[in-house]
C-alpha cells in the first residue's frame, strides 16, 4: 500500500503543500465493497482500539434507550440525530486508519485528533449539530401529526411500526428522515476525513464532498445502502452490533475518502 507522499506524487502533486482541491476520481459502483474489505482489515489490525470506540457508540445508544424508554418519539428523534452526528463522532476511527497507514499506533493520540483543527472540523461539527436539532424538531412534528391523541409506549410504537395500518406514518417519517440523512451524507462522506488529513477548511471540504457525490452517484448510493444495512444490524441486535459496525463503517469511510479524492489505497 503506497504511503501518503507516494500517493500524492502519483496524482501529480509536485509542490510540498497539497492542493486545496484534490482530484476527484470517478469510481465503479461496487467499489464501496472494497472499502468495507479494507475497513475490516483495519478493524482487525487495530483490534481493541477500534472496538473501544464501538463500545462508546453502543453505550450511548443503550443509555438513550433506557432514559427515554417511556418517550419513543424523543428516543427515535435523538437516536436518529445521534446517527446524523456519526460522521463527526467517528473522527477517532478515521485517525486510527490514518495512523495505520503511517505505521503509527496508540489509542490516546486519536482522542486528540482534532488538535490544531478545531477551527475547521469544529465548523462542520456545528453544522451537523444544527441539522440534528432541526431533525429532532421535525421528527416530533411528524409524531404529533399522527399521534394527536397521545404518544404510544415504546412497545406500542414498535408494534405500530410493523403494522401496515400505520403505513402513512412510516412513509412520511422515513421520507423526512431520509432528507436529513441525505443532506448529512452529501456534505460529510469525505469531508471530515479530508479535513483530518489535509486540514482543509470546512467550506472547501463540503464543496469537495458534494462534488464527489455528484460525480459518483451510483457508488455513493451503494455506500449509503451499506451504511444503512450496518446501522440496522446494530440496532436489531439491541446496540451490541454497533460495537463492530460503527468502527467498521468509520474505517471504510477513511478508505472511501482516500479512493474518491484521488489517493488510491490499493
Amino acid at each position: 500500500m503506497p504511503d501518503h507522499n507516494e500517493a500524492h506524487a502519483a496524482t501529480g502533486g509536485g509542490n510540498s503543500q497539497p492542493s486545496s482541491f484534490p482530484p476527484i476520481r470517478v469510481i465503479p459502483a461496487l467499489r464501496p465493497l472494497h472499502w468495507v474489505a479494507l475497513g475490516w482489515r483495519d478493524l482487525r489490525a487495530t483490534g481493541g482500539r477500534s472496538l473501544s470506540y464501538g463500545l462508546c457508540f453502543a453505550a450511548m445508544g443503550l443509555l438513550l434507550s433506557v432514559v427515554l424508554r417511556h418517550a419513543p418519539a424523543y428516543l427515535s428523534a435523538l437516536t436518529c440525530g445521534f446517527l446524523l452526528l456519526g460522521p463527526f463522532l467517528a473522527l477517532g476511527v478515521y485517525d486510527l486508519s490514518r495512523r495505520l497507514e503511517q505505521r503509527q499506533s496508540g489509542l490516546l493520540p486519536t482522542l486528540f485528533s482534532m488538535r490544531g483543527r478545531w477551527s475547521n472540523i469544529g465548523v462542520l461539527a456545528l453544522v451537523l449539530a444544527v441539522v440534528m436539532m432541526v431533525w429532532a424538531r421535525a421528527s416530533l412534528i411528524v409524531f404529533a401529526l399522527f399521534y394527536n391523541r397521545g404518544m404510544p409506549s415504546i412497545e406500542g410504537f414498535l408494534l405500530q411500526l410493523l403494522s401496515v395500518d400505520n403505513l402513512r406514518f412510516i412513509v412520511v417519517y422515513f421520507f423526512v428522515g431520509g432528507l436529513f440523512a441525505g443532506l448529512v451524507f452529501a456534505v460529510s462522506w469525505v469531508s471530515i476525513p479530508l479535513m483530518l488529513d489535509r486540514d482543509t477548511d470546512a467550506v472547501t471540504a463540503i464543496i469537495i464532498s458534494i462534488g464527489a457525490l455528484l460525480k459518483n452517484i451510483p457508488a455513493a448510493l451503494v455506500w449509503g445502502l451499506l451504511i444503512i444495512a450496518g446501522t440496522v444490524i446494530g440496532f436489531a441486535t439491541w446496540y451490541i452490533g454497533l460495537i463492530v459496525m460503527l468502527p467498521l463503517i468509520g474505517h471504510a469511510t477513511w478508505h472511501a475518502y482516500r479512493d474518491v479524492v484521488g489517493l488510491c489505497d490499493a
